[in-house]
């Protein structure tokens, strides 16, 4: 109060108004904490109902969308010495180009001239199965010529079987001629017999008709003996005929069984031969082994071997390329609870290492330096990290990556999921809960829209 009586004097004094007393003490002005505190309710309220875009973050590093087009190893087939290094680390290669040239080492193959020596066993072998296969063509046409004199034979025999049984039938015919001839001179000589003792004949014509019985006996003796004749040379044709066909069935037998051995030959000189040219193709690749080529265009990294002379075994990597061409991928890892949100097409978003970002994760619109990305693949096996791989692709539709981007570059991934309100999502993530399941579902005009399980 005295402050106030004095006001006046002092202003009276230095001429100017005095401030510092309504400065410091404002007991006379209006408070605005209560207008700002329900400003500031205000806006809490709003942004509690705005939209919120749930999503899945998880780190993952930059790859490529095909398993040809990553860094791959570049191994020797065969053990050898270094000779020469054709290229240096660092270096980019085209496709066939000489990386690395080796020498051998082991002593099956240290022949210079292995493969002409080779190929000589290989000539000689297949002159050897030559050989046989003209004896077997001999052997077929000596037996073919076999069994035509076995015919020739057989025929001629035949013919005279024939004509035996026609004599062996004539003289039988002659012998029954004569046996009736016998039969008519026995009645003949009884009769004469009867009669000379009567005295009807005389003794001349008696001793004629004695005479006349012993030529017919005489006769059908010969015609016997000429029957038996037939019928012995009848059964010595039957016998020859047998001996023929038994001897040409055995000289048949013979060349079939020298036939049949020459084609075991020709059987065992084929597989010869297939091993060597087995053999003869082996020694031909594995020089051709000597020199490492580049499977494809890229860059050389990592040789595994600094100098000349050093050795190397089987399978051993030589250097690793990495591809020229690829096309770029991201592989993230996620959680096995957040696994069940993703499906194959799902938009996601990245923040790459080394690129500047701000990032608005609940509002994928108003981020800047993030780039879209499509998931293209989800294992179904559980990695030795306890997450899932996914790998996601490049999203056409969107702001390209960056082009000078590295393979290993780190990331991390944002998958989009539904639209809530802020108060929900602070609500979910207050009390744990996972986000919300859906799916998206793709409209007529090919955009993804968001609908709850």
């Amino acid at each position: 109060m005295s402050f106030q009586l004095l006001t006046p004097d002092i202003q009276e004094k230095t001429g100017k108004p005095l401030r510092s007393f309504n400065e410091i003490y404002r007991q006379h002005k209006t408070s605005k904490i209560r207008r700002y505190f329900f400003f500031i309710i205000g806006i809490t309220i709003i942004i509690l109902f705005l939209p919120w875009t749930q999503n899945i973050r998880s780190n993952g590093t930059v790859t490529t969308l095909r398993q040809e087009q990553r860094p791959q190893q570049v191994n020797n087939i065969i053990g050898g010495r270094i000779v020469k290094w054709w290229v240096k680390e660092g270096d980019f290669v085209k496709k066939g180009d000489t990386i690395l040239q080796l020498a051998e080492i082991k002593d099956d193959y240290l022949d210079p001239n292995l493969l002409q020596r080779t190929e000589q066993q290989l000539t000689a072998e297949q002159m050897t199965i030559d050989y046989y296969e003209g004896k077997v063509s001999a052997t077929g046409q000596q037996i073919a010529a076999l069994e035509n004199e076995r015919e020739l034979k057989l025929s001629s025999i035949d013919n005279k079987l024939i004509q035996t049984k026609r004599k062996v039938q004539s003289d039988s015919m002659k012998v029954s001629a004569a046996m009736n001839e016998m039969n008519v001179a026995d009645r003949q000589l009884e009769g004469a017999v009867k009669m000379y003792e009567q005295g009807v004949i005389p003794l001349t014509e008696f001793e004629r008709r004695k005479v006349m019985h012993q030529n017919v006996n005489a006769k059908l003796i010969g015609a016997q003996n000429d029957f038996n004749n037939s019928k012995q040379d009848l059964l010595i044709l039957q016998l020859e005929r047998s001996a023929a066909i038994q001897e040409y069935a055995e000289k048949i037998a013979k060349a079939s069984g020298d036939r049949f051995q020459s084609q075991s030959q020709i059987s065992t000189g084929q597989g010869k031969v297939a091993k060597l040219q087995n053999q003869y193709d082996n020694y031909r690749i594995r020089n051709g082994q000597y020199f490492v080529l580049a499977p494809q265009d890229g860059q050389v990294i990592k040789a595994m071997k600094a100098g000349i002379n050093e050795m190397l075994k089987e399978g051993d990597m030589i250097v690793e390329i990495v591809p020229k061409q690829y096309q770029l991928a991201v592989e993230v890892w996620v959680k096995p609870m957040d696994l069940q949100l993703l499906t194959i097409g799902q938009k996601t978003r990245f923040m790459f290492d080394g690129f500047p970002a701000i990032v608005f994760s609940g509002w994928p619109q108003a981020s800047y330096g993030t780039y879209a990305g499509e998931i293209v693949a989800i294992e179904s096996n559980l990695s030795s990290n306890g997450m899932f791989r996914v790998l996601v692709a490049e999203d056409k539709n969107e702001r390209p990556w960056p082009t000078n981007m590295k393979l290993g570059t780190g990331a991390v991934n944002f998958t989009l999921l539904k639209d809530v309100s802020v108060w929900y999502e602070l609500w979910r993530q207050i009390n744990g809960f996972p986000p919300d399941y859906y799916r998206p579902q793709t409209t007529a005009n090919g955009k993804e829209e968001k609908e709850k399980k």
